[in-house]
């Protein structure tokens, strides 16, 4: 008997497993999440993890950016095998070389923060294994040796995760001397290069700054993925870098080597010239050399003779500067003391200039000693004397110029300073004292010139006879020519003409300057900017609709009959309350009442009854934009904040205060015990009561705050925002994205308990009533769950506590969502979180295990994005119900219970009845 009923329970056990399989797979909306045996499907179109997929993503983002990197290497390789062929290129050859040793150790540091984040998929590398970029020591080993071996690169043993600060500024440092030494040639000089160069270099001093307020948490995953994140930007600027460098190899390279050329042809030119005449003035010197009877003899042989010397001079300097000039490893000009340099660079002109002065002065002298005719002796002396001025005239000119431009590097010619210099001297006041008494003096013998011609007139006339033209006879010189009134024949213009040298006409010149700017700012539109997607570490990432946890039996049911409500759901009520996009949606702690405010400067409270909302009052705002509604946490009060002032309302839409600020009001939040609120402005938390009084200000430091959270104790305060660069302080580049914080303050102690890192932009942080789980809400990227700890403080003994947050897990979007507004807690007990995207879709998830509930459908086409914001009824799950606003000003409402029969027409005239009976105004 045992042995037939063991076959028939089991077969009763089967029968009952196949009805229950049967009916979980009726529902086709959530079976990957609720399905406890899933279809088999072949390997290859298994789904994969949360887990999984966020590694696989971390890895690819690692292993891009190693390639950036290494191409970037090959770069710096290609460039120093083309340097050697340069004069004085040793300096940059070292700089080079220390670019490629630093990339190798920073690119080691992101390899160990990445296999920290990613073990499965990123492999450590041995502090041994890494290759010596060195290629001058490789080539040597490699001619001595017959081949090329790899040659290790041995790192420090202090090179821990906490010392890529540290880094990241001696890679700034290097990248400056890369510089300074590419600079070294002013034969080419790009200034695209510079700003580059200059801007990726601010941009690592400001991650070198940031990071090291975190040297001592490197070990905490928060600021892991933080540095991680770090490579998406920073490997941006080195595939920009390697464009560069590319660009200086292929036009930089040959046109330096052009140029060194061209100045080393000139210089044996000089040498030849010092040669010559030294040869003409030694052949002078045999005439008056035995000649010292007097002393015009004696001084012709002086000058001769130093001419002779300085002559020999320039010859040999100017061998010995293009010698140097040609070394390759001659030291870069900022390494050579300012004589040596002077002395090559100035000698040999200088010199050839004085021999050339100390001859022509002893060829005047010889001919006066020599007994030459006055003729000759007065002729030479002219000539000698007009060539010196010449000479001396342009060399000045030339040694001005070359002044000018190293002063000015290029950007001035000396026509333009010596203009500027006479401007500046014409506008001093000696000057125009000076130029307004010579006006003053010209126009006063102006005036006795006049006066005396005019006397002499009358004195000339009075001694003549006036002879009297006839009469009827005009003077020859008033006779007329007809002819002279005939116009003049023109050229005439034909339409086709005077067409072309019309300009276009307007409609044409606003075209083409729309196109220039498009094409504008297509050349500078950058890489987009990448989310940040390592928001699940490794260890705390859940696959959603698994439980591994088998303790969590009775999690699963509560769950499972969440999904069943869940689905449920349903658009009960469509209220049209707004002329204009619903900006925010509040339900009031008690259920009674939902408020929305809207761009039409009116905020509505609506009675909640069961699954029905009917409107209650209207809330009109005069003088300015409703952002925000918040219910206090008894329900009897209502806030609204608009730009510089908050407004204080009961539940019956009476205004009761208007707090003004004179500081920007970013954010309201209710304190847990419901007598006061908090302002956020700024950087400052200003605690307020219901009077406007202030009762405290919280200052988080250097953070532009968005908004903040507080714990059910009010002991501690969440808030997120952006950094505030300080003006002394290191400034990143426009294009690069501005550090964000979550910052845990102690309002009791006044002290920033933690602060973390985050490299994406926030949009809100919500805090659950009764559970520290901190929701992050961002810009472009799914939710994160956060988890307040409260820890023991070691660093200061008088607190015994201290807090810090740690990242639980990151909710996943079921597909690409353009995200609409906040994310929210959900539930009674917050047990769910919702985000709302644009298209209409309303997500749920549960909070614990990050699975994917239930996705309320878009109602329009996924391309109008009319959702605006979603709120959530915390009083009761019992109905569930959700408010959604949208653009055209329209509120739906989602209830698991339905409404006995009120059409949609109906509804609308009540409302309307009700609202011109409802209507309250605040100043």
């Amino acid at each position: 008997m045992d042995s037939s009923s063991d076959p028939l329970k089991r077969k009763q056990r089967i029968l009952s497993l196949t009805n229950m399989l049967s009916e979980l797979g009726d529902d086709d909306a959530f079976e990957i999440t609720c399905n406890l045996t899933p279809q088999p499907m072949p390997e290859e179109d298994l789904p994969t993890s949360l887990d999984e997929k966020l590694s696989n993503e971390g890895a690819e983002l690692f292993f891009r950016f190693e390639k950036q990197v290494e191409n970037l290497d090959k770069e710096l390789r290609s460039f120093t095998n083309a340097l050697p062929q340069l004069g004085g290129s040793v300096g940059v050859l070292a700089a080079a070389l220390k670019l490629r040793e630093r990339l190798t150790k920073i690119l080691f540091l992101f390899r160990e923060n990445a296999a920290n984040l990613y073990p499965r998929k990123i492999a450590r590398e041995s502090r041994g294994g890494v290759s010596n970029p060195n290629f001058m020591h490789q080539q040597r080993r490699a001619h001595s040796h017959g081949h090329a071996p790899v040659v290790k690169l041995v790192l420090e043993d202090n090179l821990e995760p906490d010392t890529l600060p540290a880094q990241l500024e001696s890679f700034a440092k290097d990248l400056v001397t890369f510089l300074d030494c590419l600079n070294e040639f002013p034969e080419f000089i790009d200034e695209a290069i510079n700003q580059f160069i200059r801007s990726f270099e601010a941009d690592l001093r400001y991650w070198a700054s940031r990071l090291a307020e975190y040297k001592s948490q490197f070990r905490s995953p928060a600021v892991q993925r933080y540095v991680h994140d770090l490579t998406t930007e920073i490997g941006d600027r080195i595939v920009n870098m390697t464009g560069t460098l590319s660009i200086f190899i292929e036009i930089g390279v040959p046109t330096i080597r052009v140029h060194q050329k061209r100045t080393t042809s000139n210089t044996p030119n000089l040498s030849t010239v010092a040669t010559v005449l030294s040869a003409v003035t030694a052949t002078m010197l045999q005439s008056p050399y035995n000649s010292t009877r007097h002393v015009l003899a004696n001084a012709v042989n002086a000058f001769w003779f130093a001419s002779l010397v300085f002559s020999i001079a320039a010859a040999v300097n100017s061998l010995l500067g293009l010698t140097w000039k040609q070394a390759m490893y001659r030291s870069p000009r900022s390494r050579v003391p300012w004589w040596v340099l002077i002395w090559i660079n100035l000698a040999p002109e200088v010199f050839l200039v004085m021999s050339i002065a100390c001859f022509s002065a002893g060829l005047v002298l010889f001919t006066h000693s020599s007994g030459q005719g006055p003729v000759t002796s007065t002729i030479i002396t002219v000539l000698t004397a007009v060539t010196s001025f010449g000479l001396v005239v342009v060399s000045a000119w030339f040694a001005s110029e070359r002044w000018i431009f190293t002063r000015h590097k290029g950007q001035k010619l000396l026509e333009e300073v010596i203009s500027e210099a006479t401007g500046r001297l014409v506008n001093t006041r000696i000057v125009r004292a000076s130029r307004i008494s010579l006006r003053w003096c010209c126009i006063r013998i102006a005036h006795v010139r006049g006066y005396l011609g005019r006397l002499a007139g009358r004195i000339i006339v009075s001694g003549q006879r006036r002879d009297l033209l006839p009469i009827g006879e005009p003077p020859p010189s008033f006779a007329l020519d007809p002819a002279s009134f005939v116009p003049k024949a023109e050229p005439a213009l034909s339409v086709c003409s005077i067409t072309a040298m019309n300009p276009p006409d307007a409609r044409q010149r606003f075209v083409n300057a729309v196109r220039s700017v498009i094409k504008l700012q297509s050349a500078r539109r950058t890489s987009p900017r990448r989310n940040s997607w390592w928001d699940t570490p490794a260890s705390s990432a859940v696959e959603p609709g698994r439980f591994p946890d088998p303790g969590m039996a009775s999690h699963r049911v509560r769950v499972t009959g969440a999904v069943d409500k869940l689905k449920a759901l349903d658009k009960s009520q469509e209220l049209v309350p707004h002329g204009a996009l619903v900006r925010h949606i509040r339900f009031s702690p008690n259920g009674k009442y939902f408020a929305t405010s809207s761009w039409d400067r009116t905020t509505m409270i609506f009675c909640v009854n069961g699954g029905l909302t009917t409107h209650h009052r209207t809330l009109v705002h005069v003088r300015g934009f409703v952002g925000q509604v918040a219910w206090s946490p008894n329900g009897k009060i209502l806030l609204t904040r608009l730009t510089r002032a908050v407004k204080v309302w009961s539940e019956d839409g009476v205004c009761k205060k208007t707090i003004e600020r004179r500081n920007m009001v970013q954010s309201i939040v209710w304190l847990p015990t419901g007598d006061a609120f908090l302002s956020v402005e700024g950087s400052e938390v200003v605690k307020l009561d219901l009077h406007g009084k202030v009762l405290d200000i919280y200052s988080l430091g250097q953070v532009q705050l968005t908004n903040v959270a507080v714990t059910p104790d009010c002991c501690r305060l969440v808030g997120v925002g952006s950094l505030i660069l300080h003006p002394s302080g290191p400034q990143p580049s426009p294009h690069i994205r501005v550090e964000k914080q979550i910052i845990v303050y102690n309002m009791q102690t006044r002290v920033r308990e933690s602060q973390t890192p985050i490299a994406y932009d926030v949009r809100d942080i919500a805090m659950a009533r009764k559970t520290p789980a901190v929701l992050i809400s961002p810009e472009k990227a799914a939710p994160q769950l956060w988890k307040l700890e409260i820890v023991r403080d070691r660093d200061r003994i008088e607190y015994a506590q201290t807090s810090r947050l740690n990242l639980k897990h990151t909710f996943a979007f079921k597909g690409p969502v353009n995200i609409a507004g906040p994310c929210h807690f959900g539930g009674k007990d917050d047990q769910f979180v919702l985000c709302a995207g644009k298209a209409g879709d309303v997500q749920i998830w549960d909070r614990d295990t990050a699975a994917l509930l239930h996705c309320i459908r878009p109602q329009s086409t996924p391309d109008t994005g009319d959702l605006t914001c979603v709120a959530w009824n915390y009083a009761t799950d019992d109905p569930m119900m959700i408010a959604t606003g949208n653009h055209d000003g329209s509120v739906y409402i989602y209830s698991t219970a339905a409404l006995d029969g009120q059409s949609d027409d109906e509804s609308h005239v009540e409302r309307h009845a009700e609202g011109d009976r409802g209507t309250s105004t605040g100043g």
